[in-house]
């Protein structure tokens, strides 16, 4: 019986529209991975990697609209092609569902792209200064009083680090966990004497794109204590859809994590040796 019913529908040709839609989300995917390993890896400049992104997400919409129009023509004629056109929607949700959420995002969060604990007067971008003058980057200076009200407005929580351990151990720290995040480090000075001031600039990707986002953290002494402070930007764009915070927020945690494992730990006592009895004279 089986045979029966799907003989007559095996001879029903298979739709164009949805051949058409299968095959405009295969080509999308490529598009999309391509473009993601050329930014990644810096195959070719930042403007047609991006465009060639935007064209594989232009052309998985397209892939939509030809299977909702492939299923209405299967709908009315009882032609072939819905699995094709199934499949289509799955590569293209899978294509478009990450730039929809951060579409979102961009909706939601503020349009700004330099995060720092102290705006008053942010960490500087001394060695990575030379990395923010291309085509299209943004510039090493902070972006100014409207960032400094947008953050306090959408991220309060973001403010100085106060320790209770040496600026030496706080740098220690603060550095430590930069290596254990894998972030390019650019430049790094310890505290010296007589300013006592630790200095450190990394670079951050974003984990799918790649995109850099550069960091400065300062380390200054606060009485026998210390104080941190730290600066996340994005290197391109004007928003950074909260990226910059998150990881600020991320350090900040960690940072206080681990010093306050640091202060707890017992102190190591140097042995004192015992003074040797003085020598017994013997009278004679």
């Amino acid at each position: 019986m089986a045979r029966r019913f799907s003989a007559p529908y095996q001879s029903e040709p298979v739709s164009s529209l949805a051949n058409w839609a299968r095959n405009l989300a295969v080509f999308a995917v490529v598009a999309v991975v391509v473009s993601i390993i050329i930014l990644r890896f810096g195959f070719l400049e930042m403007k047609p990697a991006l465009a060639t992104f935007f064209g594989g997400l232009g052309i998985a919409a397209l892939s939509i609209l030809f299977g909702l129009a492939g299923f209405a023509a299967i709908w009315q004629n009882g032609s072939r092609g819905m699995a094709r056109i199934l499949l289509a929607f799955l590569i293209d949700g899978a294509i478009l569902a990450y730039p929809a959420y951060l579409g979102l995002q961009y909706r939601k969060l503020p349009a700004i792209h330099d995060i720092t604990t102290d705006p008053i007067d942010p960490p500087r971008f001394d060695a990575l200064a030379r990395l923010r003058t291309g085509d299209g980057a943004n510039t090493a200076v902070y972006a100014g009083l409207y960032s400094a009200e947008q953050q306090r407005q959408f991220y309060p929580d973001i403010e100085p680090i106060e320790l209770e351990i040496t600026v030496d151990r706080a740098y220690a720290i603060a550095l430590q966990l930069v290596n254990k995040r894998k972030w390019l480090v650019i430049d790094e000075r310890a505290p010296q004497p007589p300013r006592r001031i630790g200095r450190i600039e990394a670079v951050a990707r974003s984990p799918i794109m790649g995109f850099r986002e550069d960091i400065a953290i300062r380390v200054v002494p606060d009485g026998e204590d210390s104080r941190v402070d730290i600066r996340s930007a994005s290197r391109y764009f004007e928003s950074d859809l909260g990226s910059n915070a998150a990881r600020v927020k991320k350090f900040i945690d960690d940072l206080n994590t681990a010093a306050d494992a640091d202060a707890l730990k017992p102190v190591k006592k140097t042995p004192v040796t015992p003074p040797k009895a003085p020598a017994k004279t013997v009278k004679k």
